[in-house]
């Protein structure tokens, strides 16, 4: 059964730094592209980085070159690392398969909270 683990977030103060991962218990994921996606009470989730299967990342604009996704396809997981966060990325982190549009069902994701 295909499963999506998210794990790393927390509590970091206004310019600090988070490394999310996911886990995809997925046989597709080294044929796939993976994505995260944020989601904010009363929101829609939105997509904040999106990577290849040959390593190409897309990012969000409001990424800002704080941000970094890869992957490593041996253990099925993808990362995101996060520099500079600032309050407004406090949301609930997701990953994905899929470059535009997520593909499976969401999994519990990881709460990111930036606050001083």
């Amino acid at each position: 059964q295909e499963r999506l683990v998210e794990s790393g977030g927390g509590l970091v103060q206004p310019g600090g730094s988070l490394r999310l991962s996911c886990i995809a218990s997925e046989s597709l994921f080294s044929f796939v592209a993976m994505s995260w996606y944020r989601r904010v009470p009363g929101k829609q989730h939105e997509q904040v980085a999106a990577i290849a299967i040959n390593g190409t990342p897309k990012y969000a604009d409001f990424v800002h070159g704080r941000f970094t996704i890869s992957r490593d396809n041996a253990k099925n997981t993808v990362f995101l690392q996060m520099n500079s966060l600032d309050p407004e990325d406090t949301a609930v982190y997701y990953c994905n398969l899929g470059w535009n549009t997520p593909i499976r069902n969401w999994g519990q994701g990881t709460q990111v909270t930036v606050s001083s």
